[in-house]
């Protein structure tokens, strides 16, 4: 099964840790470039759409990565007898 997860990465060009988070930071660079493009009003009519189309699939991804970021992080309080508590972190906005 390994051999044939190698030959999968090999044609998409992604390793293991890269298909599970596809990585934020490009996901955005690849936004922001998109923005830039229909900003500049220079793509024809078809071009745009599909641009619009992959930005708003690249929001949402984004989105859900965020999401998921904010649902590990962790709060930690010192009680009044020195012990450390966990808590979810729960966002003011929910």
């Amino acid at each position: 099964m390994p051999k044939q997860k190698t030959e999968e990465n090999k044609l998409t060009g992604k390793h293991s840790s890269e298909e599970k988070k596809d990585n934020f930071e490009a996901q955005m660079t690849r936004l922001e470039e998109i923005i830039r493009a229909l900003e500049s009003g220079k793509a024809p009519l078809d071009e745009s759409l599909a641009l619009y189309e992959e930005g708003v699939k690249l929001i949402s991804g984004c989105t859900a990565m965020l999401d998921e970021a904010e649902r590990k992080i962790k709060l930690l309080t010192k009680r009044p007898d020195g012990t450390i508590e966990e808590k979810d972190f729960i966002s003011d906005d929910k």
